[in-house]
């Protein structure tokens, strides 16, 4: 069985502003870099075996903060990016619902609302086959994957087999440098915790 440890980056502007950023690469800020340090401490006292990270700069810098206090080698990869979120990269909810209202109510109805980009269930298998070939590499072993909100939502919903709107109710928003346990034994994702 493999553990993996899914943490979402540190913070960045469009994260304090509301602001979604798919693809974007904003950045950490002042308060993302500290929280990077901080689940560098965190992670410091456990076994650690190898690091994964998205490709996004925010994730990357997330990444080599915790690489730094666990001593491993972060291993990049750009299946592990957040969803492309389209024409709405670098808006707010507010902006969002102002300029295309049908899409931004379906978006909260369902998950699927931008006319362009990548949809939940295209982001969720990518993500999916990702944590898989990521758990094939280190068979018995713990693995930090540095990602997104999205992708870690995927995979936690996959693992727990909910639909999106059902594990938004469940779950809520994943908070920046939230750390989540799942566990791959047989090509199977399970979760360590609800």
């Amino acid at each position: 069985m493999t553990t993996i440890l899914l943490a979402r980056h540190g913070e960045t502007d469009w994260n304090r502003d509301g602001r979604f950023q798919g693809h974007a690469d904003p950045a950490l800020n002042e308060l993302g870099r500290r929280q990077a340090r901080e689940l560098g401490l965190r992670l410091r006292g456990e076994q650690i075996d190898a690091i994964w990270s998205s490709d996004l700069g925010r994730a990357k810098q997330t990444a080599f903060y915790v690489a730094s206090q666990v001593n491993c080698v972060v291993r990049l990869s750009g299946e592990l990016r957040e969803m492309d979120v389209g024409s709405w990269s670098g808006f707010t909810r507010e902006e969002i619902a102002a300029r295309w209202p049908e899409e931004y109510e379906r978006w909260r109805e369902t998950g699927r609302g931008w006319p362009d980009g990548e949809d939940f269930d295209a982001m969720q298998a990518r993500v999916v086959e990702a944590i898989l070939g990521v758990a094939a590499a280190h068979p018995d072993e713990q693995v930090l994957v540095v990602t997104h909100g999205g992708p870690m939502r995927g995979i936690h919903a996959h693992a727990v087999g909910m639909t999106l709107p059902e594990h938004r109710q469940l779950r809520g928003v994943v908070g920046n440098c939230e750390v989540v346990r799942i566990a791959v034994e047989d090509g199977v994702i399970a979760a360590l915790e609800v």
